[in-house]
């Protein structure tokens, strides 16, 4: 099925003064606005609570019954990561509005990393392990689906691709024919961040991780799925010679992890799934270097 235009267009940015007015208007709430929030692709907000604990500020695009109830599954999903050991935050106001929902969260200790280097990939390996098996037990949470064959619901949408360039085409004949070999959903029964990487994590001063945030994607699958989207964020360069020799050292051990964890077939179908993801984003949203990067990240392992 084609794409919708609309579901074409760069997906809307949070504008953090106008939901507070909104908030205020529809729950009394009265949170203070202290900034936006460095990093993330549709934004969020520092806010401080009447008390003078902070918190941090999104929203949802849409208000529908669905994502009401995707939302409120959420937020029992992170109280059972933190439960086994995942520093994820609490959920502190869920409003929904006419056009969205807002959610006020947690705001989770710790800055974002300086340095992506070996030390932190290991404990974010190590974290994504604690999502192993959480999830039995709990059919109710959907299978995360890896949309190879159809577009994702404003992301891993095919059209851009197909409208590109030759590039872009030939690498969604390969997400097409690779999602024809493959399982549509994840499997597994664990616990799964689905956009596990450096941009949402916090550390505390001595670089242990302190927090893991944008939970918005949650769900079941395979843990293991958390390393391939973590190996194509290592692919972004670092700043200078040190931070790029640093990325390069935890790009090598990753891969070295991915190939010893995951069987071939599992890994090309997260790879082609990341590949279409990143390559899609970068049309919509930043421009062509982004593309060229994504798919020569994709092709290193799709061919």
């Amino acid at each position: 099925m084609p794409d919708a235009p609309d579901s074409l267009a760069p997906v809307t940015r949070l504008d953090p003064a106008d939901l507070i007015e909104r908030l205020r208007a529809a729950t009394g709430t009265d949170l203070e606005l202290i900034g936006p929030l460095p990093g993330g692709q549709v934004g969020a907000a520092l806010v401080r609570w009447p008390d003078g604990h902070d918190g941090v500020l999104t929203h949802w695009g849409d208000a529908s019954d669905e994502s009401w109830a995707r939302i409120e599954r959420t937020a029992e999903l992170l109280d059972i990561a933190r439960d086994a050991g995942i520093p994820a935050p609490r959920y502190e106001l869920v409003t929904r509005l006419p056009d969205r929902i807002a959610v006020a969260q947690e705001r989770l200790p710790g800055e974002a990393p300086s340095r992506v280097d070996l030390a932190l990939v290991e404990q974010l390996v190590a974290i994504a392990g604690r999502g192993a098996g959480l999830l039995r037990g709990r059919p109710d949470v959907p299978a995360a689906e890896l949309y190879l064959l159809r577009s994702g619901p404003g992301f891993c949408l095919h059209q851009p691709l197909a409208q590109y360039d030759d590039r872009t085409r030939r690498l969604l004949d390969v997400v097409r024919r690779t999602g024809a070999a493959s399982p549509h959903r994840m499997a597994g029964d664990d616990l799964v961040h689905m956009d596990f990487h450096p941009g949402n994590v916090l550390v505390d001063r001595a670089d242990a991780v302190s927090g893991i945030v944008d939970w918005d994607g949650v769900g079941r699958g395979d843990h293991r799925f958390a390393l391939v989207t973590l190996r194509f964020d290592l692919a972004v360069p670092g700043a200078d010679a040190q931070a790029r020799s640093a990325r390069s050292a935890a790009a090598r051990w990753l891969d070295n992890r991915i190939d010893d964890l995951i069987e071939p077939a599992t890994l090309r179908a997260y790879w082609a799934h990341m590949g279409l993801r990143l390559v899609d984003w970068a049309i919509r949203h930043h421009g062509p270097d982004d593309v060229d990067r994504w798919l020569t990240v994709a092709a290193s392992r799709l061919g």
